[in-house]
């Protein structure tokens, strides 16, 4: 099937997801930071600019020569998303999740407080944090970051490794657990106070992503959940361990793209098989992709196509119905995942047409033009680039 036919079947409305906890409250501004204005004044905005992090610091880059506009000292090991407008994006540090102005080219002194800050997902115009050490979920709307720190809603529940997401209609789904594992998820009303399906069927509650119709996809060891119009169904692995754990989803197509782990004895798998989860008729296909790759290679193309960046060093263009590889993408050297899974290793980031993807062991940072493959730039970075994204409402 060629990009244009592609293009023609691919399309829909969806999302983005997650899942969380126990509710209890809301809460409003913070004190020492709900007065900062500083993001609403840029002194020279970045092009749709990019964040890459190292050891020791944040690069914030133009999207499109891709030349370093800021570097900004951060110590620790610090994770990136996007906020959910077009010049934040978050960064989870030790303390919480802290906003980076990125077209401001400047770290704000707004922060959302929370041990082990974890998820952040975008969707239905909320972005949703997510605390593991505190179990504490936080809903604000991305547009009012300009104006310093937004007005949010917090609910807390039992620490855990979660996530949560808020749908069109107000609806809430969230994980289930506690500190030693995860066990499923909830769905809440818009008003809190009405559970309207919950599955504890789904060890090693993991990820999210949400496809088209709005319909949600939670990992677990063994298969998937999905979430729709009220029900939960449980989509099984075809081992008896089979985790998926990373999902990534588009609202031009009703599949989600999962990794796919079968041996739950190993120190590190290097899965080379990925999971398309079927959002309409809930069935899981796998595919062998001759290569591995990590949980930092799971990305879509434009008109729904799934992407993988393998340790092969290309990008592995699928069309998610039919499970065939359509192109191959040269981006750089063969490499290998390391052991300790905060270690620099390739990622892929896509916003728009081009894909963003970095090498480490170069210290480059490429842009692709997922249609052509054509390299569109490159750049040689100071340090070695770790986690990888952008700004994207």
């Amino acid at each position: 099937m060629n990009r244009a036919t592609r293009r023609r079947k691919l399309s829909g409305i969806a999302a983005i997801l997650a899942s969380s906890v126990v509710l209890t409250a809301c809460g409003g501004e913070d004190e020492d930071s709900a007065s900062d204005k500083s993001s609403a004044k840029p002194a020279a905005k970045v092009a749709e600019p990019l964040v890459a992090t190292y050891d020791g610091g944040l690069y914030i880059l133009d999207g499109k020569t891709l030349k370093v506009a800021e570097d900004i000292p951060l110590e620790g090991f610090n994770r990136v998303n996007p906020a959910g407008d077009d010049r934040h994006v978050m960064v989870s540090t030790s303390t919480g999740f802290r906003v980076l102005d990125a077209a401001g080219k400047k770290l704000t002194k707004v922060e959302f407080k929370g041990a082990k800050p974890g998820h952040v997902v975008r969707h239905a115009g909320k972005t949703v944090l997510f605390s593991d050490g505190t179990g504490e979920v936080t809903l604000f709307d991305p547009q009012d970051l300009g104006d310093g720190k937004p007005k949010s809603e917090n609910f807390a529940g039992p620490p855990h490794h979660g996530v949560a997401i808020e749908l069109e209609n107000g609806e809430l789904v969230t994980t289930l657990g506690n500190e030693e594992k995860g066990v499923g998820i909830r769905v809440l009303g818009k008003d809190r106070k009405k559970e309207i399906a919950r599955d504890e069927k789904c060890p090693g509650v993991h990820g999210e992503a949400t496809a088209q119709d709005e319909a949600v996809v939670i990992g677990c060891e063994n298969g998937a959940l999905i979430y729709q119009d009220g029900s939960i169904t449980k989509v099984k692995s075809p081992t008896e361990y089979g985790r998926i754990g990373n999902q990534a989803g588009t609202d031009a197509s009703p599949i989600v793209l999962g990794d796919y782990k079968k041996d739950a004895d190993a120190e590190l798998e290097r899965p080379e098989q990925i999971s398309l989860i079927n959002t309409e008729t809930g069935k899981l296909k796998l595919v062998d992709l001759g290569t591995s790759y990590t949980f930092r290679s799971l990305a879509r193309g434009p008109h729904g196509e799934a992407l993988v960046l393998g340790t092969d060093g290309k990008i592995h263009v699928i069309d998610p119905e039919t499970g065939k590889t359509e192109d191959t993408i040269p981006v750089m050297d063969k490499w290998q995942e390391p052991l300790d899974w905060q270690q620099p290793r390739p990622a892929i980031f896509v916003r728009d047409h081009t894909a963003y993807v970095s090498d480490p062991s170069t210290k480059k940072l490429h842009a692709i033009d997922i249609e052509s493959g054509k390299q569109l730039s490159e750049v040689t970075l100071p340090e070695s680039p770790n986690e990888l994204t952008g700004v994207q409402d």
